[in-house]
């Protein structure tokens, strides 16, 4: 089993980077962002303050 537990599935920018990850388990969406030699990743909420999840199924 050699499948990605995480895909991207949004870029945006060149020296500074946003993307947004999701957890191919859990359906957690996480951001990204990093500028320079900095960066870090935290769960995006939503309007509640609660994780967004993707509907993930199973290919």
């Amino acid at each position: 089993m050699d499948e990605k537990r995480f895909v991207r599935t949004y870029k945006q920018g060149i020296a500074d980077i946003t993307e947004i990850w999701v957890d191919r388990k859990t359906g957690v969406n996480y951001v990204f962002h990093a500028s320079g030699y900095a960066g870090g990743l935290t769960p995006l909420l939503d309007r509640e303050g609660k994780p967004v999840v993707t509907t993930v199924t199973e290919a």
